[in-house]
């Protein structure tokens, strides 16, 4: 069952142990014209190379496999932009259970087509936290099936935690993770890992300044829920949730912003010299460590790439 506390040492190592038969152990990658530009080693967790194309697939199989199945026996059911989305439905696909999506009618066109490719049954809805948390009730109500959310939920971000754990094991001596931050799993998640199994490693978050609401939220020590948020990085539009802004204010060393041009710039940077696709969320991490190179210069970072699933119709340079 879900932990009902934030997860610890244990329930990390126990995450990364259920969902091994069921994801990648996904590649770290380097690129030494980007180091160079940096002025820093820098090391990218591939998640963009996940199941699913993201690294949501490890919260959402931890999550499904470690509740009793007589509790979602009806299905699962969550509200996403995407991401999520297609990581419970496969994870659901797996589990041989329905999957209920609520979804922003304003989705990604791509990530909606995978999660009808591993069965999610998707009901649309308008593109606010309001109207997606209201439809959801809905769907819930009409389908007895149990909500797993996409963050707010200690078993999800004990999944998104092993991310971090496996770039920990392979490279002992980071000086800093960055990761982007929307709803806050892979950041709470990334912070609990760096926190138990390399505490010198500084955990910081990266957020696009047209959604800014875990910047301000940090710094004003008190939840800021996102308002009207404006960014191209579609998977970090939400706010952070009652149970990863706590992890966040405890454990993370920073979070800083930067707008969608830059964002761009990075992620341009990446499909051109490492020649691997990622998406807008994933490039922000890299475009903080090329804003603020004085503060990386010299230092070895591991940046989790969080996905790489897009639109290729729709890219933000064209």
């Amino acid at each position: 069952m879900d932990t009902i506390h934030e997860p610890g040492k244990e329930e990390i190592i126990s995450a990364a142990e259920r969902i091994r038969p069921y994801i990648h152990r996904t590649p770290v990658l380097t690129c030494s014209a980007i180091d160079e530009i940096a002025g820093a080693r820098i090391f990218f967790k591939c998640e963009n190379l996940q199941k699913a194309g993201a690294f949501k697939s490890r919260g959402a199989v931890n999550a499904v496999f470690s509740y009793d199945p007589y509790d979602i026996k009806q299905g699962v059911a969550t509200h996403s932009s995407g991401n999520h989305a297609a990581a419970l439905a496969r994870a659901a696909q797996l589990k041989h259970i329905p999957a209920y999506i609520v979804m922003p009618e304003n989705s990604s066109k791509v990530k909606v087509a995978a999660v009808k490719t591993y069965g999610g049954r998707i009901t649309f809805c308008l593109p606010t936290l309001e109207a997606r948390e209201e439809k959801l009730n809905e769907v819930l109500s009409e389908t007895n099936a149990f909500e797993i959310h996409p963050y707010n939920n200690y078993a999800v971000i004990a999944g998104q935690a092993t991310a971090a754990l496996e770039l920990i094991e392979d490279y002992t001596d980071l000086d800093v993770i960055i990761a982007p931050v929307g709803g806050g799993g892979l950041l709470s998640g990334t912070a609990l890992a760096s926190h138990y199994f390399s505490p010198l490693t500084h955990v910081i978050g990266a957020e696009p300044s047209g959604a800014d609401d875990a910047y301000q939220s940090f710094y004003q020590k008190k939840l800021i829920p996102s308002f009207n948020p404006d960014t191209i990085a579609d998977g970090l539009r939400t706010s952070l949730g009652s149970l990863t802004f706590p992890i966040i204010r405890q454990l993370v060393s920073d979070i800083l912003t930067v707008n969608d041009q830059a964002t761009i710039e990075a992620m341009k940077l990446v499909w051109e010299r490492m020649k691997i696709i990622i998406e807008p969320s994933s490039a922000v991490a890299l475009a903080i460590v090329l804003k603020h190179k004085h503060r990386f210069e010299g230092q070895r970072i591991g940046i989790i790439i969080s996905g790489g699933n897009v639109d290729l119709m729709h890219l933000p340079w064209l």
